[in-house]
C-alpha cells in the first residue's frame, strides 16, 4: 500500500453517472479513497451499504467518500441503484488508479490467479496528503476505523 505522509497520486476517473472525478479538486475536505473487489457482492455491499448509513458522520466530519473498483459505469450505477448510494463510485476498469495507491494485487481463487483491488482504504487530508491508511479492512469494521481516525486527526 502506499505510504502515509507523503502526497495521495492525483487521478482522474468516470463516476457511476460517467462525470469525470478528479481527487485534487477535492482539496478543502477530507477524502476517503476506498477500495473495493466487485460492485453487489455480499462484502462488497455490506461495506456500501454502512458507509451509505453513516453519510451524515462523514458530512459532519467534511469528508467525500470515493468508492473505487474495476467495474464499468453501467454496473456502478446499476449499483447505486439498488442500495440507494448517494455517495461517489468510481470506475477503475484496467486497476491503474488502485496499482498507483498499492491497492492492486495478486489473487488466488478455486485455483485461479488474477489481479484486483484488495479491501483497502486511504484517508486524504485537505490539503491532498495520505493521512492514513487501512489495509485488508473488514466491512464490518471499516467505517469505525475511518470515522475513529477522522476525529482523532480532526481534534
Amino acid at each position: 500500500m502506499i505510504d502515509p505522509d507523503g502526497p495521495a497520486p492525483d487521478f482522474t476517473l468516470d463516476d457511476q453517472d460517467g462525470n469525470a472525478v478528479t481527487l485534487s479538486e477535492l482539496r478543502g475536505r477530507w477524502a476517503l479513497v476506498y477500495f473495493y473487489p466487485k460492485a453487489d457482492t455480499p462484502g462488497c455491499t455490506a461495506q456500501a451499504c454502512s458507509a451509505r448509513d453513516h453519510s451524515a458522520d462523514y458530512e459532519a466530519a467534511n469528508a467525500v467518500v470515493l468508492g473505487v473498483s474495476p467495474d464499468s459505469v453501467a454496473d456502478l450505477r446499476k449499483f447505486a441503484d439498488k442500495y440507494g448510494l448517494a455517495f461517489t463510485l468510481l470506475s477503475d476498469p484496467g486497476g491503474e488508479v488502485a496499482q498507483r495507491f498499492g491497492a492492486w494485487v495478486e489473487k488466488h481463487r478455486f485455483g485461479r490467479t488474477y489481479f484486483g483491488n484488495q479491501r483497502s482504504s486511504v484517508l486524504v487530508d485537505p490539503e491532498g496528503k495520505v493521512a492514513r491508511v487501512f489495509e485488508n479492512v473488514k466491512p464490518a469494521e471499516h467505517d469505525e476505523l475511518v470515522l475513529g481516525a477522522l476525529r482523532e486527526l480532526a481534534a
